[in-house]
């Protein structure tokens, strides 16, 4: 098989985001199995934009582990039952096209990577169903087969084609197969999210969208309120009164041995069993009475993180009746460096911490501002792929949970420190939003790092260990020195006018010499200017400037 254009992933994982983003609340009303809860196209929304945040950060030339990281951004960022089916058929997809040969054809290749993600998802799901995304995938897995098998000339567009078209097809039959769809007269929530996905691929593959009447042929019914599906459930349990009253989701670390055994000690807790993952890390939910002995039997298998919680009763009455209880005004800031972190959790901030290769998901994102309990949240992203993420967690809390959310169009981390410099709790929420953003726009911002390939910059060619100057996320300087850099970009930064400098010393700067350097320069040539200097410990960068 030919080598896999990780450009045709980067259009597909936006598309794909896009699309789940606009069908999010039409796959959420249709949500009425295995549990009412209104959610499966928020979870498919969450662990796509999980794949495509990870994927995002690798900038590497190996297309196998480009694809590699895509599928363990949808494992470490799967929500609910429906997204991590979702990661396991990813996974499961993806590792059949890494292991191709290079002498396999390549629409054949996809075919069989659809049906090798169809059948790990079966083998995932502890009791499989019929009339879910299992059998529309499977479906579509089907047509691709039988389009490359019939056609020796067939492409991989025509093979996907025929893959989302009978995916259509089949989630139209899905009311037949589950007597639960078809009671609420709805087609199934996760079997439409495949379609989209199939979708958004053959789109990222052709160009070309499916027509309205080729969507048409699988649309759904008319689905009844969420309200009326969760009177239907009874008490708000899973499938009827005295079914499973909490879903429990975490994260794992286990040898691969030990999972016969945790889905052994799981199976007779509760239904929804799906364990998925592999190479040492796995994504475990279940839907339990006892929470406990759940989490006990991850415990007994590895180390469990990232533990998550949710009780239908309470979550279906939130989705009815609304999120009242909140109040206040939180903010929410990516902090790339212990002590950076430290900086705004001093002003303030709920911080969430990482790096060039550690940037926030959408899911962690959303996460900190439902726990946040604030009726008012203001996110500082503090680099531009962590604002999309930001947005993406914006548009989803202020739709669901009806929070107040503005994000910050904050592009580095001394912005954000400009920015919740002037935050005031007190002020309208307007008002306070439109004063960060103006002085955070108006923090002009660069830094220096040292070069770790060949490479034509707009400064100029550079080789490793040439230090390299940063202004407003260009590189305008190719120097011997970071001294040399950081001068000079601090020079082309005060030229504009400005009364405050602000430095921040990185990683590779743990004596702070190179800012006490820079902080002296400045003196002797700007003495009318004030200068903060601060220990960020951010990676990458080993200063950080910006001038107000």
């Amino acid at each position: 098989m030919a080598e896999v254009k990780l450009d045709l992933f980067r259009r597909f994982g936006d598309l794909a985001t896009d699309a789940l983003a606009s069908h999010r609340e039409e796959i959420d009303a249709l949500n009425v199995f295995p549990v009412p809860d209104s959610d499966t196209g928020t979870n498919l929304y969450l662990t796509i934009a999980a794949a495509r945040d990870r994927f995002r950060e690798y900038t590497g030339p190996d297309w196998r582990e480009g694809l590699r990281s895509f599928a363990r951004g949808a494992l470490l960022g799967a929500r609910g039952n429906s997204g991590v089916i979702l990661a396991e058929m990813i996974g499961a997809l993806l590792r059949r096209l890494v292991q191709a040969a290079d002498d396999e054809r390549t629409a054949a290749v996809f075919a069989d990577a659809l049906r090798k993600a169809a059948n790990a998802a079966y083998a995932a799901v502890g009791d499989p169903q019929e009339g879910t995304m299992l059998s529309v995938l499977s479906a579509a897995a089907g047509a691709a087969e039988t389009c490359v098998e019939g056609d020796e000339k067939a492409r991989t567009r025509d093979a996907m084609s025929e893959a989302a078209a009978a995916a259509r097809e089949a989630l139209a039959r899905t009311p037949e197969q589950l007597p639960t769809l078809s009671a609420a007269g709805v087609v199934d929530a996760g079997g439409r999210g495949i379609c989209v996905l199939l979708d958004a691929f053959e789109t990222a593959l052709t160009g070309r969208r499916p027509s309205p009447q080729a969507r048409a042929a699988g649309s759904p019914h008319i689905p009844i309120p969420i309200q009326a599906a969760a009177e239907a459930g009874g008490d708000g349990h899973a499938l009827e009164p005295g079914g499973p009253s909490y879903e429990v989701m975490y994260l794992l670390d286990a040898e691969d041995a030990a999972i016969p055994d945790l889905r052994k000690r799981l199976q007779p807790l509760g239904d929804s069993l799906v364990v998925v993952g592999g190479e040492g890390i796995w994504n475990v939910h279940v839907h339990v009475d006892d929470v406990g002995a759940a989490i006990e039997a991850g415990i007994s298998a590895g180390r469990p993180h990232r533990i998550h919680v949710t009780h239908f009763a309470e979550q279906i009455a939130g989705q009815a009746h609304g999120h009242a209880n909140r109040s206040g005004r939180a903010v929410i800031t990516f902090a790339a460096g212990p002590g950076l972190a430290e900086l705004f959790r001093g002003a303030g901030a709920i911080v969430i911490e990482g790096g060039p290769r550690r940037r926030p998901t959408t899911s962690e994102l959303l996460e900190a501002i439902t726990a946040s309990g604030a009726s008012e949240v203001i996110v500082l992203p503090n680099d531009a792929p962590t604002r999309q993420s930001a947005e993406a967690a914006a548009r989803t809390a202020e739709d669901d949970l009806d929070i107040n959310v503005a994000v910050i169009p904050t592009r580095s981390q001394v912005q954000g420190l400009a920015a919740i410099a002037v935050h005031e709790p007190g002020r309208k929420f307007d008002k306070d939003v439109l004063e960060m953003t103006a002085t955070a726009r108006h923090a002009r911002h660069g830094a220096v790092t040292i070069s770790n390939t060949r490479a034509i910059t707009m400064a100029g060619p550079c080789m490793p260990g040439d230090a390299l100057g940063v202004l407003d996320g260009d590189f305008v300087k190719v120097g011997p020195d970071l001294e040399t850099c950081a001068t000079y970009v601090l020079a082309r930064l005060i030229g504009g006018g400005g009364e405050l400098v602000t430095l921040v010393s990185g990683l590779e700067d743990p004596t702070g010499e190179l800012a006490q350097a820079v902080a002296a320069w400045l003196a002797a040539n700007h003495p009318a200017v004030d200068v903060m200097v601060y220990d960020g410990g951010q990676e990458r960068y080993p200063l950080l400037m910006s001038v107000e």
